[in-house]
C-alpha cells in the first residue's frame, strides 16, 4: 500500500481532549516530554531552528498550535495566512516533531497544564519569564530558551513580500 503524506501526518495529530491520555502513556514508557507553542504561520527556517532545538530537549516533542480564531484575537484579524488544517499538516510532516495539537485560547497555559511538560521551549524574544513560566514551573518543568535567528520572522517576511508586491 502506498503511503499518503496526509494520512501519515494524521498519525501525529492529537486532539486536545486526548492529550492527558497520550502524556500518561508516554510517561509510563519512561519518556520525557518537551513542548513548544505558537502560530507557526508561514513556516520558515527560523521556525525550523527552534522546533529542532526543542526536539532535542526530551524524548517526545509536542507542538501546540494556536487555532485560527486564537491568532485573529492576539495578532490581527487578517491572520493567519495559512489555515490551521494546513499548519498542522506541515508541522506533522517534520520528522523531529512527534505530536501536534492545537488550542483556541490566546495563551497556551491551559493546554500546557494538560501536558505538564518536563521542558517547555520558547524563543529568546519571550525569555525565561514568559507567560507560561509560572505554570510550567508549578508542575516541576523547566523553561528552555532558544536564540532567534535575526531577520527570520513571519513579520519580516510579510514586509518583504509587501515590498515586492509594490
Amino acid at each position: 500500500m502506498e503511503k499518503n503524506w496526509r494520512s501519515e501526518s494524521r498519525k501525529k495529530q492529537v486532539d486536545p481532549k486526548e492529550l492527558e491520555e497520550l502524556c500518561c502513556s508516554l510517561r509510563l514508557e519512561g519518556k520525557t516530554i518537551a513542548t513548544l507553542n505558537g502560530s507557526f504561520d508561514l513556516l520558515h527556517a527560523g521556525h525550523l531552528h527552534i522546533i529542532f532545538e526543542a526536539s532535542k530537549k526530551a524524548d517526545a516533542l509536542i507542538v501546540c498550535l494556536n487555532t485560527d480564531s486564537s491568532i485573529k484575537r492576539y495578532k490581527s484579524p487578517s491572520r493567519p495566512i495559512i489555515p490551521l488544517k494546513f499548519r498542522i499538516e506541515m508541522m506533522s510532516a517534520l520528522y523531529f516533531v512527534d505530536y501536534v495539537t492545537w488550542f483556541s485560547e490566546t495563551d497556551p497555559v491551559q493546554v500546557l497544564s494538560k501536558i505538564k511538560p518536563d521542558v517547555h521551549v520558547n524563543g529568546a524574544e519571550y525569555g525565561e519569564d514568559c507567560l507560561e513560566a509560572e505554570a510550567i514551573k508549578s508542575f516541576g518543568g523547566k523553561i528552555h530558551v532558544v536564540d532567534i535567528i535575526d531577520g527570520l520572522s513571519t513579520s519580516n517576511i510579510l514586509k518583504k513580500v509587501q515590498k515586492c508586491a509594490l
